[in-house]
């Protein structure tokens, strides 16, 4: 359960922004998207793969779009999932390597089905008719051309509900640029503020640097988080931080980031939930739960920024 802090702006209904996109410019964005892709360079890690031939690149991902589920979730932010749902589209494959993620067979073995794009189109034009409040695509880094195809074909569909980019967020700058009026809500996480955790722990040694460019860049293209007058997200940016053990995820100097260089009135979804899943129970920093102490410190940190956000209320974590 998410207890909200303070200061999420409301508006009225307002048109997705993928509606406004005229046919050439979308096309245009699919053609360089697809560009990216040849020799791969769709995420920071720029592998070189060349996946049109058949060349796997470090996310696991070829040249053909894989998905692990299709369905209404509820267990989002409020203003994501609202009452009826959010549309989630599961990816599979991903270009970090953490250790404790709780999504491994998805991310690191990549189960799941192949798709065309026609058949994803028809997908999301299918939740929204179930009530989806939104189309979350939930790790869609490595698969974009594809996916920014498909909202192009859904949008000819009848499609209208909010795009919401759920990643991460190590994200390539050249990515980003071009999905500038596709995307209407970035979700993207901030999870480390140390390198040296970052490398440790998800396979990458750029993270923090990566992570807050691409986090300006969002925020340079949809400000921050704005509901409908039924609370359920229409556009912005809403950032998600994970408390891992032992202040692994470096969660102060994040919030100093936050709140000096993106502004206050960016909201932050505190989570909780951290499990030793996949690997991280092998590893001594790693093979527990958060404490209430260690989620409590947390809060009071994001509290003392003057940060807004969502708390988690429903915390199971090993006494203190």
């Amino acid at each position: 359960m998410f207890k909200r802090q303070k200061r999420i702006i409301n508006t009225a209904n307002c048109v997705s922004s993928y509606l406004t996109v005229s046919n050439g410019d979308f096309i245009s964005k699919i053609d360089a998207l697809y560009g990216l892709m040849e020799n791969c360079e769709l995420c920071p890690r720029h592998c070189g793969a060349k996946r049109f031939k058949g060349e796997k690149g470090l996310c696991g991902a070829a040249d053909k779009l894989k998905i692990a589920s299709i369905n209404l979730h509820f267990g989002e932010e409020p203003p994501i999932s609202g009452k009826t749902g959010s549309g989630t589209v599961f990816f599979s494959g991903c270009s970090l390597k953490c250790k404790f993620c709780q999504n491994y067979p998805i991310s690191r073995y990549c189960a799941g089905n192949f798709y065309d794009t026609a058949e994803l189109a028809d997908g999301m034009v299918k939740l929204q008719e179930k009530g989806a409040v939104n189309i979350n695509l939930v790790t869609p880094t490595h698969y974009m051309p594809f996916v920014a195809e498909s909202i192009f074909l859904a949008k000819k569909m009848g499609l209208k509900i909010p795009i919401v980019y759920n990643s991460s967020g190590y994200e390539d700058a050249k990515l980003l640029n071009l999905l500038n009026g596709i995307i209407d809500i970035y979700l993207p996480d901030i999870k480390y503020s140390d390198n040296k955790n970052a490398l440790s722990y998800s396979g990458v040694a750029d993270y923090v640097e990566i992570n807050r460019k691409a986090l300006k860049i969002v925020c340079g293209q949809v400000k921050e988080l704005r509901v409908s007058k039924y609370g359920i997200a229409v556009s912005g940016l809403l950032i998600r931080h994970l408390v891992l053990p032992e202040g692994i995820s470096g969660y102060a100097d994040s919030f100093k980031f936050i709140a000096e260089e993106l502004g206050g009135d960016v909201p932050v979804s505190l989570m909780s939930q951290y499990f030793p899943a996949y690997k991280a129970e092998y590893d001594g920093r790693l093979n527990r739960k958060i404490t209430e102490r260690e989620y409590s410190a947390a809060v009071k940190e994001l509290i003392d920024k003057n940060l807004t956000g969502f708390f988690q209320n429903d915390l199971d974590a090993a006494a203190v």
